[in-house]
Formats: C-alpha cells, structure tokens, sequence
C-alpha cells in the first residue's frame, strides 16, 4: 500500500561568497597577497591605493536608478542575476584559485640551479670510464635518490639494464662501476645501505685509531651498535669504554643522508611570514595584525566615468548595453572583495586577539607550563564564531612573539587533571617531561615506567602508556637508544 506525506526540514547550506570568504580566510599572508594579485589581474575595476568607493557607489546607483529616459537601462532592465552567469552564480563567486584544503591547487615553481644527479654526472665527466661503463654509471647516478642512496639489488639493476639500455653485463662489472659512483662527493653517495654509507664517509677521513675502530665496529658489529649494547661491544673488540666513545665520536659526527647536505638539489627554501605580531608594551600585551593582509582597495574611477559616458549617450546600442552589463558585473565583483577583505581582517584580528587573551600568562611570560588547556571550541565560544572558522585561522597562520615564531595551532592542547584536581594542558605534562629527560644521566637514561612515577611524584597522576605517547610525540627515543656512555 502506497502512502504519502510531506516533511519539512530545515537545513544549512553555505552560499558560494560564503564559501569563497571562508578560503580568503584560510589563507596565510603569502598565499592571500597572491591570492589578491590574481584578482587586481582579472579584474579591471579593482585597483589599489586610497579612494572613495563611496561616491562610485553613489554614481553607480545614479546610473541605474534614473528612469527620465525611456532608453535608460535601470534596474529593472537589468536582472543581476541574468547577466553575472548563465547559472545564476556570479562568476567570481565560485571561482577556486586559492591554497584551501578542500579544493587544493597548486602551482609548481621552478627553482634555478644544478639538480643533484647532474651534479653527479658532471663530476663522472673528470672520470676516465669506457662507453659501456660509462653507461652503467650514468643510469646507477639515476637511481641514487634524493637521500644519495640507491636502494636496489644489483641483481634488478642488471636486469633493468638488458631491458631498457640493452646493455648486457654482469654484475662484478656494475660493483667495479659502482665503487666509482661511491668515490663521488657528497662522501656516502651511492650507498645501499646505512652501514656502507657510513663506512665509505669513514675510509674517506683520515685513518686515526679511533676511525679504524669505528670501521670494524660498523662492519663487524652493527647491529649492537644500533642497539645501543655498550658492553658487548666493549668485550667483543677488547676495548675499554673511553677508546668505544672516541670511536661513536667519529661515527657520530657522520652524515646519515648525504644528499640532503647537497645545497643545489632543487628544494625550494620556505619563508615563514608571520601573520600577528604580539609585543608587551608597559606590562600590556599588543596585537597587530601583518600589514601585508591589510590592503587598500577600491573601485577603478575609469570604470564610474564609463556609465557616466553612457549615461550621456544619446544612442545606445546593444553593444553598449552589453558593455553596461559586463562593467556593472566587474564593479559587482570588485565591492564584493573589497568587503571580504574587510571581513577577512576583522575575523582574523578578533579571534587571534580571544586567543591571547586566553593565554595571556604565558605571552607576558614565554613559559609553557603557564600554557591554559585550550580546544577550538573555547575560542569558538569566545567570539562566537564557528569552531570551523578557528581552525582555519589556527591551522595555517604563524605570530610573531618575544619568545619566537609560533604556529597558532601550537597553543591549543587538551586536558588533564593534576592531583589537586585542577586543569591543566597536557602542553605543560610535555614541557615538564622533556625537562626530566634532558636531565637524566645518560649512562642510565630513565624508563617510562620511572617517568611515569617521577611525573605522579610532581602531581601529574598520568599511566606508563600516555608518558610513552608524550614522549614519542616530543620525538625522544625510547631510554635504551638514549643511552650513552
């Protein structure tokens, strides 16, 4: 039996400007002045520097709003939505050039310079080599990776050879080639493993004592040494402890990653702008935000004067309406991103300042322990905005402080009850805890199940497994690879 019924709900939907606004606001300092270069670009009723948009509005309205001629185009000769899009959108409302993440397009720079492998190859060309091992050593230099290793067996190299460069060799002759490739600098480059590439950076050094030792421990002991066992290498090389710690002294100094050390290998170098400052002035905190979010924008004066020249007009022509449209769509656009620029500001400077506020103590103090448990709902709730809208302006914007640099996003925690059953952000659990490790004695570094009780003993009642979770998200190593000697 079929029924029917009708059930009302609401919903919420975001418009296209909303849309657009919230991604203005997502955007960093550098990304945003792009963002507002593109648009001066395409638009060319936007321009910069100081007017009075006001009175083009007032003439705007003028324009449209005189209906003395009978010709005159006036508002209701004109629906806005008719002429802005065929799908009743206004085009630059729904464009998507911008960093957001859910609409993620990027462009790629070129960055001038040698790559590494041709810095590889230009150093193979000062090499006598025949034009087989020639070859050979220019695809091994193209299988060295962006660490300078190559991480694959002979044996696939050889195949890889016969198929694709129809070289037909064997595999004494590639490791006679490749113990060329491994003479090259960065010292280790060429490496199939972290055991040769320390090693090859070893025999490189001059041969002390010390050095030769380090050699036989890495070729005769490695995995022990990894591990950190101390005392097995002390009995199995008959050595003492001081002459085992000036041989981990050499090995220490080595480069694990000889590629990254290479200065011209394309990697573009990123500059963080920050997008707030905070000083202390007079025992007060002071928030400014980054000039640069700031521009002055108004509308284009040649375009006002373009509807007053046809506003003058005697004859108008289908083109010239059509030309009223298109400047009247451009100027549509223009006031809008002035405006959201404006919004862009305000909401940016309102909920950076919530976020000082709220951790005021620790802005006039640089400690982290003075750190207030804070989520994006706090702020949220502060400033009555939406938690969506403090995520996109904590994720992605960097503030200026006396005590350094910070992405925003740094200073909202969770939190957790101390023994006197009070709040307190599991920042300052973290800070406390990396303060007990750094003072640790090395030759004995403490377990968690002892960071565990050393954190209880100063009121934070925290389990083994959340010390465990701290440290390992602090980046320190368990306590056995923490050892030293």
């Amino acid at each position: 039996m079929l029924k029917q019924h009708l059930q009302f709900k609401l919903s919420q939907k975001l418009s296209p400007q909303q849309i657009q606004l919230m991604k203005l606001i997502q955007l960093p300092t550098q990304a945003f002045e792009q963002r507002l270069k593109q648009e001066l670009e395409e638009n060319p009723a936007l321009e910069t520097g100081k007017e009075d948009a006001n009175t083009l509005e007032d003439d705007f309205q003028e324009d449209f709003e005189d209906g003395s001629d009978s010709e005159n185009i006036n508002t209701e000769d004109i629906n806005i939505d008719d002429y802005l899009s065929d799908d009743e959108i206004p085009d630059y409302r729904t464009k998507a050039n911008n960093y957001s993440a859910d609409d993620d397009e990027k462009s790629v720079p070129y960055a001038a310079g040698t790559s590494f492998n041709q810095f590889l190859i230009n150093q193979l060309n000062t090499v006598y080599l025949s034009d087989d091992e020639w070859s050979i050593a220019e695809f091994l230099v193209g299988s060295v990776d962006e660490s300078g290793y190559i991480r694959r067996p002979i044996s696939d190299i050889l195949d890889d050879l016969a198929f694709t460069q129809n070289i037909y060799t064997d595999e004494e002759a590639i490791q006679k080639v490749l113990k060329i490739v491994q003479e090259l600098d960065p010292p280790g480059v060429g490496a199939r493993s972290l055991e040769e590439c320390l090693i090859i950076q070893l025999k490189r050094k001059e041969a002390t004592p010390s050095v030769e030792l380090a050699i036989g421990i890495l070729e005769k002991s490695f995995d022990q040494f990894t591990k950190k066992h101390y005392k097995k290498l002390v009995q199995k090389h008959n050595i003492s402890e001081e002459v085992l710690k000036g041989a981990i002294s050499e090995i220490e100094k080595l480069n694990p990653k000889p590629g990254g050390s290479y200065a011209g290998n394309n990697r573009m170098v990123e500059h963080v702008v920050p997008d707030f400052s905070i000083r202390i002035v007079e025992g007060e905190l002071e928030l400014s935000l980054n000039g640069r979010n700031a521009p002055e924008l108004h509308v284009s004066r040649e375009y006002n004067n373009m509807l007053k020249g046809y506003k003058d007009s005697k004859d108008r022509s289908k083109s010239q309406k059509d030309a009223v449209m298109f400047i009247k769509q451009k100027l549509d656009a223009a006031k809008w991103f002035i405006d959201a620029i404006r919004q862009r500001q305000q909401t940016l400077f309102i909920t950076m300042n919530a976020i000082m506020q709220y951790q005021k103590e620790y802005f006039l103090t640089g400690d982290e322990r003075n750190l207030r448990p804070m989520i994006l709902k706090d702020i949220a709730d502060e400033i009555d905005m939406d938690v969506s809208t403090v995520s996109r302006v904590a994720n992605s914007k960097y503030v200026d402080t006396p005590y350094g640099t910070k992405l925003i996003k740094e200073y909202f925690s969770e939190s957790m009850k101390n023994d006197q059953g009070e709040d307190v952000s599991t920042r300052e659990i973290k800070k406390i805890l990396e303060t007990v490790i750094s003072g640790e004695q090395k030759k004995k570094p403490l377990t968690d199940d002892r960071l565990a009780a050393i954190l209880k003993e100063k009121g934070y009642p925290i389990a083994r497994r959340t010390v465990a979770k701290y440290r390992e998200q602090l980046g320190i190593p368990v306590a056995r690879l923490r050892k030293q000697i």
